[in-house]
């Protein structure tokens, strides 16, 4: 007994065929093309207006890896090989690096973005980025970011590497917190790290120091201190403290200045007065000269 044809998986498979043959012609023609076109044009882009790696060290890497490309035949350049030199470079996260059918390359650089700027105890300056990476300083451009440091035993060995210490990855953690924050971003300057392995958080508004300890339950020590700036420094003033204490879950402990610490406060307050004072005076004195 004969069986009856599938007409429809006949037809699938004959489409199925056709579509294959076209994409085998057109591949075929496409290199074929390739064969006799050069390059013609490099195109990079790299976006972002804070750049840790400019044009002309990306043409660099480029030249290195495979020497002068423009008038090179495109089938002679090896477009992996092109990705992979430029992922190497500290401070691109990504390449990605393709061949247009007129021969102009087009490469665009995803950049490593810088969270903290960290100096350690044997004076090693370098940043941590988003993704908790250590990376170099750049000579092209100064991340504005949040700055520690203090007793930081974090080691760096002028490679992209990963974060080794505790302390380290504490402070990677509160810098991402404090970033995301627009209210934390403006009033913490500085982070340090005490000879107790705690972190400090220096303000911007206030003289106190910040005590946070680690990077636990950040979210409700920051709450508190939010509740603390709002409830108790009206009623007793920015100059109360000296140490304000967060670093336990439920409390906020503030240690208050003494009269030799105020004295001192006041002494720092008169000094720095005087001296905003004397370049007034000194710069309306040229301003005289120059009209005289």
């Amino acid at each position: 007994m004969w069986k009856r044809i599938n007409w429809r998986a006949v037809l699938y498979t004959f489409i199925w065929l056709v579509c294959l043959s076209g994409l085998v012609v057109l591949m075929s023609f496409i290199n074929v093309k390739k064969d006799g076109v050069r390059c013609k044009d490099i195109k990079v882009l790299i976006p972002g207006s804070d750049n840790l790696i400019e044009r002309s060290e990306v043409d660099r890497i480029l030249t290195r890896s495979q020497g002068q490309l423009l008038g090179r035949m495109v089938n002679r350049i090896n477009i992996h090989r092109l990705e992979n030199d430029l992922r190497n470079n500290p401070f691109i996260e990504d390449a990605r690096v393709y061949m247009d059918m007129d021969g102009t390359i087009q490469v665009k650089v995803r950049q490593r973005i810088p969270v903290l700027r960290v100096l350690n105890v044997t004076n090693q300056d370098f940043y941590i980025d988003k993704n908790g990476l250590k990376i170099p300083m750049s000579q092209n451009f100064t991340a504005r970011v949040l700055a520690a440091n203090g007793f930081i035993l974090e080691d760096f060995t002028n490679r992209v590497d990963t974060l080794k210490t505790r302390v380290a990855r504490d402070l990677f953690t509160t810098a991402s917190f404090i970033e995301k924050d627009s209210l934390w971003s403006n009033q913490i300057e500085q982070l340090f790290v005490n000879e107790k392995s705690e972190i400090e958080m220096i303000p911007r508004v206030g003289n106190q120091r910040i005590v946070l300890g680690n990077a636990d339950s950040l979210e409700n020590k920051f709450r508190n201190l939010l509740a603390f700036y709002k409830q108790a420094m009206p009623k007793v003033g920015w100059d109360t403290y000296k140490i304000i204490n967060i670093k336990y879950a439920h409390q906020v402990v503030g240690v208050k200045n003494t009269a030799a610490d105020s004295l001192a406060l006041k002494k720092a307050a008169i000094a720095h007065a005087a001296r905003v004072d004397s370049m007034q005076q000194d710069k309306q004195d040229t301003v005289k000269i120059l009209t005289q």
